[in-house]
């Protein structure tokens, strides 16, 4: 992953967004990949601009990071599944200690730190079942912090952006906004150039 890179601390202030910034956003979420160039085109504003906003949504942090997506299939990684992990004991200690080593696993796609009867819920990507079987067995249940673990496999999942509709006239947000114009972005990527 890629993490923008433009000499400003990250964590600044974030400023409001308008409807210019939002445009920016969703046409980054759908094809990270557009050059400056392309990207100005869809937004309608002059390259500069385009390339000055983008700069303030990486400095502010707005913009986290730019990756690829890539298909687990062609890594030779054919089996996915959610293991949802609970405590033996509520402690600071142990949600820290816990949820480093998960983030840590090489398998490990995404780390969700969960209130309810599960603590973490850990999405894992394997070759096979035997590799899930050894994964659980040598990562999850011989940690002393853990109580139990329940494994689902995952048969598919779609990955969608964030909602950055432009808010509407009642100032309810980006939320309240229907999503039928983000619903299905297209390409994601790193992003090549500007």
């Amino acid at each position: 992953m890629r993490k923008p890179s433009n000499g400003i601390r990250p964590g600044a202030a974030i400023s409001p967004l308008d409807r210019i910034d939002r445009a920016i956003l969703t046409a980054l979420q759908n094809n990270a990949r557009l050059s400056n160039k392309e990207l100005a085109a869809q937004v309608g504003l002059a390259p500069s601009s385009c390339l000055t906003r983008v700069r303030k949504l990486e400095a502010e942090g707005v913009i986290q990071a730019y990756r690829a997506q890539l298909d687990p299939r062609a890594l030779g990684l054919g089996l996915q599944a959610l293991i949802g992990v609970q405590l033996r004991l509520h402690v600071g200690e142990a949600f820290g200690s816990i949820g480093n080593h998960l983030r840590s696993l090489p398998e490990t796609v995404a780390v969700y730190c969960l209130g309810g009867s599960t603590d973490f819920l850990v999405h894992v990507v394997c070759r096979d079942t035997e590799h899930l079987r050894v994964l659980t067995i040598q990562s999850f249940t011989s940690r002393p912090e853990v109580a139990r673990i329940e494994t689902s496999l995952v048969f598919s999942f779609t990955s969608s952006g964030l909602p950055v509709a432009p808010e509407d006239a009642a100032g309810a947000g980006p939320l309240a906004a229907r999503r039928s114009p983000l619903a299905a972005p297209a390409r994601r990527g790193s992003r090549a150039k500007r």
